[in-house]
This record gives C-alpha cells, sequence and structure tokens, in this order.
C-alpha cells in the first residue's frame, strides 16, 4: 500500500504548483483575458503633456594653482585664496550658491636630461624641487537669479583656470504636481473627443493611472503586450525665476520670490557684466503622462 500512496502524493503535490504557476494569458494567444473593467464598453486614454522650462541649477568649478618650496607654504597660500573667495560666495546664502573646496598637492622634482636629449623627472624623494598645490573650488548656484553675480565673484578672484558652467533642471514638488495634473486633464480632453467623434458620450471614469501604464495593454495583440504613447501636448510655457517655476495661466506654483540684493560695490560681481558675459539658462522639456478610463454610454 505504501508503494501505491506515494506516487499519486507525489503526483498531486507536482501538480499544485504547476496550477498555481500558470499565467493568465501567453503573448501572441488568439484569445487572452480581458482586464476587468474592459467587461462593458470603455474608452481608454493617454494625456501626455510636456512644458518648456528654463533651467534652474548652474555649475562651474575654479582652480587656484600655488607652487612653493614647501608643501605647508603651498597649501597654506591656496586654502587663504579659496577661504576669501568661499566667504565671498557665502554672502549669497546656502540656499542660493553652495561651494565645495578641494585641495591636492604633488611634488616638482628636478630634471634632466637623459643619452637621447629628452627631459626627464629625477622622481625621487631627496630631488624634489618644489611642490604645486591645485586648490578647486566647486561652485553650484541654485537660484540662476544670482549666477552672473557668483560667476564675476569668481572672475575677479583671478583663478588659474574657471571651468565651463554647466546648467541642470531640478523641477520643485509644485511643478511636478502641476503637470501631473495637466496630464489626466488632457486624457479627459482626449477621451471627450474620440467619443463624440465616434458618436458616444463618456459614462463615469473607472480607472486613473498617473503612471500611464494601464492604457498600454494592448487585448487585442495578446496581453500584455505595449504600444508606444501619443505625441504630448504642448501645456502653457511655465516661466520660472531661480529654483522656483510658475504658470502664465491655468494655475500653478506659486510666484517666485524676490530678486536678490545687489552686490555691495567693490564685491567683483560686475566683473562678468564688464566682460560681456551673459550666462542665462537654457530651456529643457518636462513631460507627464497619465491614463484615464471611461466607460462609455
Amino acid at each position: 500500500m505504501i508503494r501505491r500512496f506515494l506516487p499519486a502524493a507525489v503526483a498531486a503535490l507536482a501538480a499544485a504548483p504547476a496550477l498555481a504557476q500558470t499565467p493568465p494569458a501567453t503573448i501572441g494567444d488568439r484569445y487572452v483575458p480581458a482586464p476587468w473593467w474592459m467587461r462593458d464598453p470603455v474608452i481608454a486614454s493617454v494625456g501626455h503633456v510636456r512644458v518648456e522650462v528654463p533651467t534652474n541649477r548652474a555649475a562651474f568649478s575654479a582652480t587656484f594653482q600655488v607652487v612653493e618650496r614647501t608643501a605647508q607654504d603651498a597649501s597654506r597660500r591656496a586654502a587663504d585664496q579659496v577661504r576669501a573667495l568661499s566667504q565671498r560666495l557665502s554672502g549669497f546664502g546656502e540656499e542660493a550658491v553652495r561651494v565645495e573646496t578641494t585641495l591636492t598637492t604633488r611634488p616638482l622634482y628636478d630634471q634632466y636630461r637623459d643619452a637621447d636629449g629628452n627631459l626627464r623627472d629625477n622622481a625621487r624623494a631627496d630631488r624634489i624641487d618644489r611642490y604645486q598645490v591645485d586648490a578647486v573650488i566647486s561652485v553650484t548656484v541654485q537660484d540662476t537669479a544670482v549666477l552672473e553675480q557668483a560667476y564675476g565673484i569668481v572672475v575677479a578672484a583671478q583663478p588659474t583656470n574657471i571651468g565651463q558652467v554647466s546648467f541642470s533642471l531640478q523641477p520643485d514638488n509644485e511643478t511636478v504636481t502641476w503637470l501631473a495634473n495637466e496630464a489626466v486633464r488632457d486624457a479627459a480632453n482626449r477621451a471627450r473627443v474620440a467619443a463624440e467623434a465616434a458618436g458616444s458620450r463618456l459614462g463615469p471614469v473607472r480607472v486613473i493611472d498617473p503612471s500611464g501604464r494601464a492604457c498600454q495593454t494592448d487585448v487585442l495583440a495578446g496581453w500584455p503586450s505595449y504600444g508606444g504613447t501619443p505625441l504630448p501636448t504642448t501645456v502653457d510655457e511655465v516661466v520660472a525665476t531661480g529654483a522656483r517655476a510658475t504658470a502664465r495661466t491655468g494655475g500653478g506654483p506659486p510666484p517666485p520670490p524676490a530678486p536678490p540684493a545687489p552686490p555691495a560695490p567693490g564685491s567683483g560681481a560686475g566683473q562678468a557684466e564688464a566682460a560681456g558675459l551673459a550666462l542665462q539658462p537654457p530651456l529643457r522639456w518636462l513631460s507627464s503622462q497619465a491614463c484615464v478610463v471611461y466607460g462609455l454610454n
């Protein structure tokens, strides 16, 4: 009896996981189950919007190079230069300008010419002639309204080298939320136009999916196949000042704060203007999408 029972038990245990792991459908099958919200006639609409806004972050770096007989003297001189510049930039406040500094020290050796006449370093500890210290100050401007002033202060400090200014966009929560709401409105508009064109009327909302993935299910092609998203709709222009952004119409994030006070005389902030520099933040696209499923009447 034991021999008869064990195979049956093993077969039952083996069959249970197989039933539990059976997928609801296979891609390419002729007939596949539809989502619950498709039991009655529905229309699934993808809202896809975009808006062009100015970048609200800028970053650049400057290098001060110092050469002295000893490493201590070189580091001290470089640190003094960077410290004075950091104190000037700190006047904008941490919320507007952030500064990071690094020091790199390397020895400079006596040089000699080899048999072929090539100049080489005599890289030995007892042949160190001087020490070179590179002090790098990295500036991150979080309020682009003060970018030209901060850049002018760095130029006035006469560093050995100034890096290129790079821009980036970090949208705030208000802008992201506003754009997400516009995506839902766009989905509603698309659904309404499509239903009217088909001679029908929108019913109640079945699904609202801010990620847009619910509308990517292609039941006719075999679930879960996915297709592309529609072309985005350009919404009202957003005007950004510093780190904040507002929409011209339709309601958006709160208005930007007042611009900072002009720099004190002699601070070096006018150097950028004197050099004819215009550090205007470039524009970047922000986009959002949402899926809204309506019943049809």
